[in-house]
């Protein structure tokens, strides 16, 4: 008895076609479509937002018959004393939470990589989930005047009550807002710092050491300089939304002076449709300051990757 030949299945499945797809599209334009629900997301949302806030801070304003060009905004905006003590502020505390942040990652990176790498790795993860809103209200329980480091001091007699405490929220130089954006961001700083200390970083680290480079030697001119690119592209993130943040400095930072979010909303927020525009130049102001930040982050990474080579 002969037993029937089977014959060859020839397969006409998802993989098939998916091959024919892959050979009909060009190579080129794989990564654009792949990317074109994130482009248009932000070609409709975020750059059409930017467009309408520059148009708006020039004077083009066609509902309430406004089609003129102008720049009486950026000129009143920058003519008020209140705009340039929030400029100040927003300036401060973007250089020194970032640079706290920047610092006491790069510390926290160093010493979990030499110690205990997993529970502290864990701790610095599960700080990241914690919304900046949650951090704002911890940071203010803590650092008010009648706070948990208030009461712990008058408890220990390092002061006589909640009066003598230091102004550390609602303050006029914003130290509860860079307190909340340096314990936040700087275990994201750390954890980017984390995972660019690869092997091949620790293999030269080892062929330094062999070489007679002290532990300071080795960091300076073998570590730092490897993980500069990513902690410096970590560090523009931390700066761009200390910059552009508004729930944080809304709840530890003064109404007068304010940063420029919260004074961009405020005149946002105005009855006078007039002021309108003056809200967008805040606007476009923070959004030009991003630019500058991301630029000066490009010049340092060229010039970090240079001297690395």
């Amino acid at each position: 008895m002969s037993l029937p030949v089977s014959q060859p299945v020839v397969s006409t499945g998802p993989t098939t076609r998916q091959h024919a797809v892959r050979r009909g599209v060009p190579e080129r334009l794989r990564p654009l479509l792949l990317l074109s629900p994130a482009l248009l997301v932000v070609g409709v949302f975020f750059v059409g937002g930017v467009a309408q806030a520059v148009l708006q801070s020039l004077g083009r304003q066609p509902f309430l018959g406004q089609t003129d060009w102008s720049f009486d905004a950026y000129r009143a905006t920058f003519a008020d004393p209140a705009f340039r003590a929030s400029l100040t502020l927003t300036l401060r505390v973007v250089v020194l939470s970032t640079g706290l942040a920047t610092v006491l990652g790069v510390a926290v990176a160093l010493l979990v990589r030499r110690h205990a790498r997993g529970p502290l790795t864990t701790l610095l993860q599960s700080t990241l989930a914690v919304p900046h809103l949650v951090g704002a209200l911890c940071i203010g329980l803590l650092l008010s005047p009648s706070g948990f480091a208030s009461r712990l001091g008058t408890g220990a007699g390092l002061v006589d009550g909640p009066q003598d405490f230091p102004v550390l929220t609602n303050d006029a130089f914003g130290w509860g807002i860079i307190a909340e954006y340096t314990w936040k961001e700087a275990p994201f700083v750390a954890v980017v710092a984390l995972a660019s200390m690869t092997p091949h970083v620790r293999d030269l680290e080892g062929a330094a050491r062999v070489l007679g480079a002290g532990r300071w030697r080795r960091f300076t001119s073998v570590t730092l300089p490897l993980i500069a690119p990513p902690v410096a592209a970590a560090s523009v993130l931390v700066a761009s939304f200390a910059a552009a943040s508004y729930e944080v400095p809304r709840l530890l930072g003064q109404s007068f002076p304010a940063t420029l979010p919260v004074v961009a909303l405020q005149r946002y927020q105005d009855t006078d449709l007039l002021v309108r525009p003056q809200a967008m130049a805040v606007a476009t102001i923070i959004a030009v300051l991003s630019l500058v930040l991301v630029a000066a982050y490009l010049t340092l990474v060229s010039r970090l990757s240079r001297r690395s080579l």
